[in-house]
């Protein structure tokens, strides 16, 4: 069994060795622009370039290093329709999205930012309680991640939402669906989430139109993708006081460069894409149990659906 393993930081050789550990019949090979692949049964892969998947006609199927599929489905035409693309279930990611979701819920919720900023002045200042009740937390996305993370702030006693392409059912949670149902859900989310895979219908989608639909003083966490989020439009809210402020883990340019206002913008709290990371051992682990049922016949999970995008 050959596995083709590419990533653009070209770092495989630890995903080499946990494939050794957990599917040693395997032999992992790597490519590079220009060379002529040999024949592979499985390809696991990371943003691969469009030329490197005209050559993985005959694999049996693609797995992603991630959860997110819009990095390959960009250049989805020239893999064969044939070739399913598999992304990773949890993996671990859910319990990490769940962490970093909560705390910078919590972390607007009991104002530890506005302290942050009195401390580093010196100034000792109670300040006014948000009341819970009306604290309404919507997440954008309802797929496993999202669950995970509604999952999460449930035990604190917040009112839940969630938009989503089509409706779900969650014990708990209000659920809101398509366009129809997009606009109740923002005018009612004090806290917005976003969770959503990014497809041609959710790019952009935080843009200044929807983002002025949220009510004054809400909050916006961006997890997702940063191509969902209009930046210039953010930005401008936040410095009108629509929107009290941010934390952002994703941007359309990463690094975000430094010369980027949302630097020099103290209500903006940014991380560098690590709110949830891939865990390589059990991300191996997962996809050499899923060769396993391909090669028995049988289905796998998370095969991601090109029409739709994820």
């Amino acid at each position: 069994m050959r596995i083709l393993l590419y990533r653009p930081d070209g770092d495989t050789g630890p995903w080499a060795d946990e494939f050794a550990r957990h599917l040693p019949q395997a032999q992992c090979v790597t490519w590079r622009e220009g060379d002529k692949l040999a024949p592979c049964d499985y390809a696991v892969i990371w943003a691969p370039p469009e030329a490197m998947l005209r050559e993985l006609a005959e694999v049996k199927a693609v797995f992603l290093m991630g959860a997110g599929a819009d990095a390959i489905l960009k250049h989805a035409s020239a893999l064969p329709a044939h070739v399913p693309i598999v992304r990773l279930g949890d993996a671990g990611m859910g319990v990490q999205m769940g962490d970093y979701v909560t705390h910078a819920v919590l972390r607007y919720f009991r104002r530890f930012d506005r302290y942050e900023d009195q401390a580093a002045v010196g100034e000792w200042r109670p300040l006014p309680t948000h009341e819970r009740a009306s604290f309404t937390v919507g997440v954008m996305g309802a797929g496993a991640l999202g669950r995970r993370v509604l999952d999460c702030l449930r035990p604190f006693g917040f009112p839940l939402q969630t938009w989503s392409r089509s409706p779900k059912a969650i014990d708990g949670v209000r659920s809101f669906a398509g366009d129809d149902g997009l606009d109740a859900f923002l005018r009612g989310t004090r806290v917005l989430v976003c969770m959503l895979p990014l497809t041609d219908a959710t790019a952009n989608i935080l843009d200044r139109a929807n983002l002025g639909k949220l009510p004054k003083g809400a909050y916006v966490i961006n997890v997702a993708r940063g191509a969902h989020l209009s930046e210039p439009d953010l930005l401008a809210y936040i410095q009108s006081g629509h929107i009290a402020g941010a934390t952002l883990d994703v941007f359309r340019n990463e690094p975000l460069p430094r010369q980027h206002p949302f630097w020099d913008e103290p209500r903006i709290t940014i991380t560098p894409h690590i709110s949830a990371l891939t865990l390589r051992d059990e991300s191996v682990r997962q996809i050499a149990g899923k060769i396993g049922q391909l090669a028995r016949g049988e289905p796998v999970a998370d095969v991601i659906n090109r029409e739709l995008g994820y």
